[in-house]
């Protein structure tokens, strides 16, 4: 049997908040090891990162997610019953209602409409001083997005409800403030969306068929039961909140073309280009720094022992920088995308595993068409200029971003 190396801290809660997205990481090359054991919120937990260790760790026979998320993160970032605290057959039939609204015709009309928003404020941006990209992609995408799912929205609440998704998004691993405005938001947005699934339900809203909104709203468990107002919204807020979140990596995006201004020629003259320069902004920049499970029944593997109910984490920005899969991985190189084939345990920026049947994010291909949209309007639909400003990437903050949100000015169209 293996031993697993254990981390020297008898509580670590106060040093992954501090070390924010190199926590496992750093603890992994200390140890020499891709698997430890620690403690974080005072429970035993092991930490993985690899693709042998995402194989793992999506493994529905050995791993639950019932009870896996901290309290803290139910509170505020995915609600109460919502499809990622599932397992089995409760799991997969809650999925499969999810994906049926992820066909490849949504996927482009989300796409199209998000891109509509951005244009439509172009003329707006041009007037204006200097402009704060991630305040102002997160309302278009908060437009898009509801549009999209039949959640009506008027242009009076978007700031606000966009505030809302974005309290929830930023809570998790925080402390005071930014926590307690997670928990406002989270309760907030159910009431909002629990209110609009009542109306669509007694038949005084109309919701487009085969909308989000729709579907979520008329689906029944497998006992025939319509989900409760409650969960209903929270499956909602599962299809608004996870693609207003989009708006960090568009952020990422444009402060990809910044550092590497040769990549805006290369994404307007081929489409190739730009899904290769997209997969390595999802690669290379933090977004969601781990996913959690707990071990359904003991087991061994690879000479290491998980006992029955311990917490895993599994670390996805570790994965994906994990020099075992990606050469130079500190290096933003989108070249390395090309003839790529995917890999379902290697790449893991939102997830591992299959689509349709795991834990893998149900709007991984939203988030994708939605960066490219927004890459190409970066490099093709306008010109700007990027003041002096800060643009450090913290990873002790999670989530991150720029501190300035990336500003830019001296907006024009072109085209």
């Amino acid at each position: 049997m293996a031993t697993t190396p254990a981390d020297r801290s008898p509580e670590s809660s106060l040093s992954f908040l501090r070390e924010g997205y190199r926590f496992i990481s750093a603890r992994c090359e200390r140890y020499d090891s891709d698997i430890f054991s620690t403690r974080l919120l005072l429970q035993p937990t092991i930490c993985l990162r690899g693709r042998a260790a995402a194989a793992l760790f999506y493994d529905p026979e050995r791993f639950q997610r019932e009870g896996a998320m901290p309290r803290r993160g139910r509170r505020t970032l995915t609600g109460r019953g919502g499809v990622q605290g599932l397992d089995g057959s409760a799991h997969a039939h809650r999925k499969a209602m999810l994906m049926s609204i992820m066909t490849p015709s949504a996927v482009r009309q989300l796409g199209q409409l998000f891109a509509d928003e951005w244009r439509a404020r172009l003329p707006i941006w041009e007037r204006l001083g200097p402009v704060v990209l991630y305040d102002e992609v997160g309302r278009l995408l908060t437009r898009a997005v509801c549009a999209w799912a039949g959640v009506p929205l008027a242009e009076g609440a978007v700031a606000r409800r966009t505030d809302t998704l974005h309290a929830m998004i930023d809570a998790p691993a925080a402390l005071g403030p930014r926590h307690w405005r997670g928990l406002l938001g989270r309760r907030r947005g159910e009431r909002w969306i629990a209110d609009v699934v009542r109306r669509v339900r007694a038949g005084t809203l109309p919701a487009p068929e085969g909308s989000a909104l729709h579907v979520i709203a008329a689906h029944r468990d497998e006992r025939g039961r319509l989900l409760p107002r409650r969960v209903a919204a929270v499956e909602v807020l599962n299809v608004l909140r996870p693609t207003v979140a989009v708006d960090r990596f568009v952020v990422f995006a444009a402060l990809a073309l910044h550092d590497h201004p040769a990549w805006r020629e290369r994404v307007r003259a081929d489409e190739k280009a730009t899904e290769c320069f997209v997969q390595e902004v999802r690669r290379y920049y933090p977004f969601f720094p781990v996913a959690a499970a707990r071990v359904r029944r003991s087991f061994d593997w690879q000479g290491h022992h998980f006992p029955r109910g311990r917490r895993v984490l599994l670390d996805l920005y570790g994965t994906n920088h994990h020099p075992e899969l990606w050469p130079e991985p500190e290096r933003f190189r989108p070249e390395r995308f090309t003839g790529w084939r995917d890999d379902p345990y290697g790449f893991v920026p939102q997830g591992a595993g299959p689509h349709l049947g795991g834990h893998r994010c149900a709007g991984e291909w939203l988030t994708i068409e939605l960066m490219k949209q927004a890459v190409t309007l970066l490099a093709t639909g306008m010109r700007y200029e990027v003041p002096p400003q800060n643009l450090a990437v913290r990873l002790s903050r999670m989530p991150t971003l720029p501190p300035s949100g990336f500003l830019i000015e001296k907006v024009r169209r072109t085209g």
